[in-house]
C-alpha cells in the first residue's frame, strides 16, 4: 500500500470485496428510493406549476409563485451545502446525520426541483391542440390530465427522470463524502484517505457501471412507450 504510483491502482489485494458489495448495495438503495420519491414529487410539483401558469386566478397566481421560488430556490443551492443545511432537518426526520438513511432528504430535496421543472417543460412542448380537442369533447381537468398530459408527455419524462437519476448517482458520491455511506464514502474513506488507489478505481468503476445500467434501462423505456418511434 506504500505504492503510490500508477501501479497503487491495481493492487487488488487490499480491496475489502465485502465492503465494496456493502457500500455497491447502499448506493443502489439510495437512488432507487431517492429516484421513486423525486419521480413522484417532481411530477406533483411540474403539474402545478404547469396548471398554474397563466392562471387569472389570484390563489392560483399565488400558488405558482410560492413553488416556482422553492424549486428556483433549491435548484441553485449548490448539493454539498445542501447537504449541510439540512443536517438538522435531517437529525429530526431520520434521527441520524450519518450512514444511507440520513442521505435521503438531501437527495430528494435537491434532485426533485430539478426534475420538476424538466416536467413542466415536457407539458408545455405538447401540442396544445390535443388538450383543447379532449376539452371539446367534455373531458375534465382530472381526465385531461390523467389521459392526455401524462401518457402523451411519458417519453419525456421518462427521459428526465434518467437523467435525474443519473444525477442522483453522482449526489450519493458526494454524500459519501460526509459519512452517508455508499460507495462515495468507501472510496472517501477506505480510498483517499487510507491512500488505497485500488478501492477508489474500484469504487469509480462500479459507480461508471451503475450509471450506464441506469442509462440503458431509461434509453430502453423510452423506445419503448415513444409512439414515434
Amino acid at each position: 500500500m506504500n505504492d503510490q504510483g500508477i501501479g497503487s491502482y491495481f493492487q487488488f489485494s487490499n480491496v475489502d470485496w465485502g465492503n465494496m458489495a456493502t457500500s455497491t448495495w447502499e448506493t443502489i438503495w439510495l437512488t432507487l428510493v431517492s429516484m421513486v420519491v423525486v419521480a413522484i414529487l417532481g411530477i406533483a410539483l411540474g403539474l402545478l406549476l404547469f396548471e398554474t401558469t397563466d392562471s387569472q386566478n389570484v390563489l392560483a397566481k399565488v400558488l405558482n409563485w410560492i413553488v416556482s421560488l422553492f424549486v428556483n430556490v433549491f435548484r441553485s443551492i449548490p448539493f454539498i451545502i445542501l447537504i449541510v443545511l439540512l443536517l438538522p432537518i435531517t437529525k429530526n426526520l431520520v434521527g441520524t446525520i450519518i450512514g444511507p438513511r440520513a442521505a435521503l432528504p438531501s437527495l430528494i430535496i435537491s434532485a426533485a426541483p430539478f426534475y420538476a421543472r424538466m416536467v413542466e417543460l415536457a407539458f408545455h412542448e405538447l401540442d396544445h391542440g390535443v388538450i383543447e380537442a379532449a376539452e371539446s369533447m367534455g373531458a375534465t381537468r382530472w381526465q385531461i390530465v390523467r389521459k392526455v398530459l401524462l401518457p402523451e408527455s411519458m417519453p419525456a419524462l421518462v427521459s428526465g427522470i434518467t437523467v435525474t437519476t443519473i444525477s442522483l448517482i453522482g449526489y450519493t458520491a458526494m454524500a459519501g463524502a460526509i459519512g452517508a455511506g455508499g460507495l462515495g464514502n468507501l472510496a472517501y474513506q477506505d480510498g483517499f484517505q487510507s491512500n488505497n488507489n485500488a478501492v477508489t478505481l474500484v469504487a469509480t468503476v462500479i459507480i461508471v457501471i451503475i450509471v450506464f445500467i441506469f442509462q440503458f434501462i431509461g434509453d430502453l423505456a423510452v423506445r419503448h412507450i415513444d409512439k414515434r418511434a
